[in-house]
């Protein structure tokens, strides 16, 4: 399954677009641009599988500086406080990686 099964081509592009430059992404506007926030949680845990890389289950900060890449393969990585703000939004029980509960969380409050 790849993003564009779940989300509208189109607003990947915006969305991505959107954070091209550098220190400018926003998890919450991010993720209502790109339309996950409209999505069913089941769809959610979907598109937190495609960003699961390694396929732990969770996602670490090294995979997530690279989230934007999951969406749009010539999409920016996320700077080293991007990523750390996003990992503090995200990281509910503080084990320093975000699970797919957390993921749907972290969706539904954007």
């Amino acid at each position: 399954m790849s993003m564009t099964d779940l989300l509208n081509a189109e607003d990947i592009k915006k969305a991505v677009g959107a954070c091209a430059a550098a220190e400018s992404f926003d998890h919450k506007s991010f993720f209502q641009m790109v339309g996950l926030k409209k999505k069913n949680r089941e769809e959610v845990k979907m598109v937190f599988q495609i960003l699961d890389k390694d396929k732990s289950g969770f996602i670490e900060e090294e995979e997530l500086k690279f989230i934007l890449k999951g969406f749009s393969a010539d999409a920016r990585d996320l700077s080293d406080t991007e990523t750390k703000r996003m990992m503090a939004a995200g990281d509910k029980d503080g084990d320093g990686k975000i699970g797919a509960d957390e993921f749907s969380v972290m969706v539904a409050e954007s």
